[in-house]
């Protein structure tokens, strides 16, 4: 039996991240933290460190099926207000005053059966 309760979008959302995580470890950025989350603030899905710079990534998952907008656009105003306020605790608990932070959303791209097809980055 499946013991398995997570619905199929946030399976999706799960490989999602999981792919990201892999490409940019791969290319020798060290994952810190992953799903950081301030009661009342907000949550930063993934935060890499590499060359003493931070990168905050807001990872968005869709499916590939029709002439929607992608993953990326729909990270809107207020959400990015949001991480960029949630990533001030972080720095903070850190201590990471002294380093550049730079904000990425990991757009990624799946199939019908919810395999990664493509991840692409960027900034905003």
């Amino acid at each position: 039996m499946d013991k398995d309760n997570r619905t199929e979008r946030r399976k999706t959302g799960d490989r999602g991240e999981d792919a990201v995580i892999r490409i940019l470890c791969d290319q020798g950025y060290r994952l810190v933290v992953r799903n950081f989350e301030v009661h009342g603030v907000g949550e930063l899905d993934c935060v890499f460190e590499k060359e003493r710079e931070i990168y905050v990534l807001e990872v968005r998952s869709r499916w590939n099926t029709g002439p929607y907008p992608t993953s990326g656009e729909t990270v809107t105003y207020s959400k990015r207000r949001k991480i960029q306020r949630t990533t001030s605790y972080l720095i903070a608990k850190y201590g990471w005053y002294d380093r550049n932070i730079n904000f990425l959303i990991g757009q990624v791209t799946h199939n019908r059966a919810g395999m990664v097809q493509n991840v692409e980055f960027i900034p905003f």
